[in-house]
């Protein structure tokens, strides 16, 4: 039987999640074969290479490219988000930076190893198998602020209510 450890001693991984559209306004999902979220709809992403300082834009692009093979600038990505998620299901802290794509792709991308593709209103992913927090909050999170800007915490840690601070907002029009 494996101890708990405590929060203080839980890794810190660092992850963009990049919304990307097709041309009638669809989102693309993948329904991912791996961990976390294995079977799961979610936004494409990934991990920042840490080794390399890669920064959350570099990311960004770099996770679109070898995802769907699509080629950006930065000034293709919108920033919108950053949350700091602490003691997610008790395995680790996530500090994730959220990302809109201006550009418009016309057709769903190939099969990857880490899953399948599909393109849904976003009426439609509420009825998804998405995992428990992005039901929870971050659908919400992009609904309310994909055109403006949040930061926000979450305690997601099992020892409690999950508990949402929003540290900063920025309307659309303010931005």
């Amino acid at each position: 039987m494996s101890e708990k450890l405590s929060a203080k001693d839980l890794p810190y991984k660092i992850s963009t999640l990049v919304y990307v559209k097709n041309t009638e306004g669809e989102i693309l999902l993948i329904q991912r074969r791996k961990s976390p979220n294995f079977g799961l709809w979610s936004p494409i992403g990934g991990k920042l290479e840490m080794p390399t300082g890669e920064s959350p834009f570099e990311a960004a692009r770099r996770e679109v490219s070898e995802e769907i093979g699509l080629t950006l600038a930065d000034e293709d990505l919108h920033l919108f988000g950053i949350i700091s998620e602490k003691g997610y299901e008790d395995s680790c802290h996530w500090l994730m930076f959220l990302f809109v794509v201006h550009t418009r792709i016309e057709s769903l991308p190939p099969e990857i190893d880490e899953g399948c593709f599909g393109f849904f209103a976003r009426s439609e992913i509420d009825n998804l198998p998405v995992p428990q927090t992005d039901k929870d909050s971050l659908w919400a999170i992009y609904d309310e602020h994909h055109k403006g800007f949040i930061s926000l915490r979450a305690d997601c840690s099992s020892e409690g209510p999950l508990e949402v601070v929003i540290e900063q907002t920025i309307a659309a029009d303010e931005s």
